[in-house]
């Protein structure tokens, strides 16, 4: 991702925080509370994450974190994003939370602490003409994962065009996943325009 894509993709939440100050989902950019449910609900089937590790980059305000409270014990928690005012906000609300820590995350270099868990939700929804990006994150995911990454993306096939956000061919992405694992599942049909992959170390 190049710089001016970064700095789009900044000014862009920027904007979303200074119009939806009390509404934290649209901030993000999803489109209501509903949608990023549903995305979190099939991410969660990924496996037991009760005393793992979790590692949850482009964490946003760390919604995930509730969410996996609900269904799961035990479990440490990073999440990382580039945006420093979700982050400081994610601490805000996070702060007396045991095993739970954030941090600020360079999307295009950055390297990526092991986790027994990797989850993406969002992250690889954004529009950028560096070649091979969206592979390469997905590998450096992956190699971050002791058990297994779960990330979801637009559908392609739904998704319309759109000058920030972009779908995504999904033959094409899970051929490249199958290049990385055997262990490769694709959930679909949770939502009109999105899927979800998981992807699993090779026992």
């Amino acid at each position: 991702m190049t710089i001016i894509e970064k700095a789009t993709i900044i000014h862009y939440h920027r904007h979303l925080l200074d119009k939806h100050t009390d509404e934290g989902i649209k901030s993000l950019g999803w489109k209501n509370v509903d949608s990023q449910t549903k995305r979190f609900e099939v991410l969660s089937r990924v496996g037991n994450l009760d005393q793992s590790s979790v590692l949850d980059i482009g964490c946003g305000l760390g919604d995930l974190k509730a969410f996996l409270d609900q269904k799961f014990a035990g479990f440490s928690y990073l999440g990382l994003d580039q945006m420093p005012e979700f982050i400081q906000k994610a601490i805000d609300r996070y702060t007396n939370e045991l095993n739970t820590s954030f941090g600020l995350f360079e999307l295009s270099n950055g390297i990526l602490p092991k986790a027994d868990y990797v989850f993406a939700s969002g992250l690889l929804n954004y529009r950028s003409d560096v070649i091979g990006f969206d592979n390469e994150m997905i590998r450096k995911m992956f190699e971050a994962s002791n058990v297994a990454l779960a990330f979801n993306m637009l559908d392609a096939s739904v998704f319309p065009e759109h000058p920030l956000l972009v779908g995504h061919d999904l033959d094409t992405i899970e051929s490249y996943c199958r290049c990385l694992t055997s262990e490769v599942k694709v959930i679909r049909g949770y939502l009109e325009d999105d899927f979800t992959i998981f992807m699993y170390k090779n026992k």
